[in-house]
């Protein structure tokens, strides 16, 4: 049996960040891209919080848990102690992989056994080592903090003390820092944040509005939101808040987002009074409209790290999670009731925040392509505003 030893890493916010290279999904090009059916799975041996993160982490990747006899992939063995694991290809009649996890908590060997099962049965990266972040408020409005925690929400830590109103947290690739909107200091301002050493500075602090910060695919430019213009539009600068360059000129501009390959800013814009989805180069330039007919009011864009994809919130009475293909090859396609969609680094699944009870928001993960979705674990309070690391 082969044997497995997970390193913790020593600094309380670590986890293992995915891998940098691009991950392609297998869908076929028929315009049918979502109500997919789940792989069928079949789990034993496994009780109490293994067979939780096992079943939270498959569901939101694909898979549905079905007997033994109705399912292709049977998975045996126990969460009791160390976590082992076997997984069986029953129709190729053939042992895929026999694991032994031990060094790390139960959770977390629990989640490096589902990204085996997905490494071994899609040939994709799993993401049950993944981070977000995203705000907490107590009261569930005003002031809050900045959290970290497990895709799942498990393991929560406050990245903040400011306690104040905070908005927008925003990783920077391959690395354990964000940057946030504060008002710690009495002004909407963007700051920079390292997990790593705690330190953190101000990097755009401009009279009005300063928020939405976005991180370049390579890190080395923001997009933001800023006013210093008289409008909220979207500027760009370089990691340390040099080399500032307005980008849009249009009324009520947010919610910027770059494409995976860097030469594109896709943002929400007011045109004759209604929103849109727009795109512009990068550098600046002529702005495009996206269409999102059938979808009004659309906002929140996030661009898939494939560069396929772009989820949004759509308002219709309600917030709805939509998601077009970025080329404009197909329409929208409303997927659940939620809003600020945030994508995994597998371009598949979605973080973002809803309604509970009462007027209390609370995160989901969300399987696109099968629609499958979990509540993650509940912080006290008010949590929104995901934002998964990439």
């Amino acid at each position: 049996m082969k044997k497995i030893i997970l390193t913790v890493l020593t600094i309380g916010l670590a986890a293992a960040l995915p891998s940098a290279r691009t991950q392609e999904i297998n869908i076929e090009h028929s315009g049918n891209y979502f109500g997919q059916k789940p792989i069928p799975i079949a789990l034993s041996g496994f009780t109490g919080e293994g067979a939780e993160v096992l079943k939270f982490d498959l569901t939101v990747q694909g898979f549905s848990f079905v007997s033994p006899d109705a399912a292709q992939y049977l998975v045996s063995g126990s969460d009791s102690g160390a976590v082992t694991g076997s997984l069986t290809d029953k129709f190729a009649k053939r042992v895929l992989f026999s694991h032994s996890y031990n060094g790390a908590s139960l959770r977390r060997q629990a989640h490096a056994l589902a990204d085996d099962i997905v490494q071994a049965v899609t040939g994709k990266n799993g993401i049950g080592q993944t981070k977000i972040a995203y705000k907490v408020q107590p009261t569930g409005y005003g002031a809050g903090e900045i959290y970290v925690a497990d895709f799942d929400g498990a393991n929560a830590q406050r990245v903040t003390t400011d306690n104040a109103i905070v908005a927008k947290p925003a990783w920077v690739p391959g690395h354990l820092a964000l940057y946030y909107t504060s008002y710690a200091l009495g002004n909407p301002d963007i700051f920079y944040h390292s997990l790593t050493t705690g330190q953190r500075r101000k990097v755009a602090a401009y009279s009005g509005l300063n928020t939405s910060a976005a991180v370049s695919p390579a890190g080395a430019r923001i997009a933001m939101v800023l006013s210093k213009s008289g409008s909220d539009n979207i500027w760009t600068c370089n990691a340390d808040g040099t080399g500032l360059k307005q980008i849009t000129f249009g009324v009520e501009d947010s919610s910027p987002t770059w494409s995976p390959d860097g030469n594109w800013i896709c943002f929400a814009t007011k045109d004759n009074s209604r929103r849109r989805l727009a795109k512009v180069p990068a550098g600046g330039g002529s702005v495009q409209t996206l269409d999102t007919r059938g979808t009004p009011n659309p906002t929140e864009p996030d661009w898939s790290p494939d560069g396929k994809w772009i989820a949004f919130t759509s308002q219709m009475g309600d917030f709805n999670i939509c998601v077009a293909p970025a080329d404009g090859s197909a329409p929208p396609v409303v997927l659940a009731t939620g809003q600020n969609p945030s994508w995994a680094p597998n371009s598949r699944t979605l973080v973002y925040n809803h309604h509970a009870t009462g007027y209390r928001q609370v995160l989901s993960v969300l399987d696109v392509f099968t629609k499958q979705y979990k509540d993650c674990v509940r912080a006290t309070g008010n949590s929104s505003q995901p934002a998964w690391a990439k």
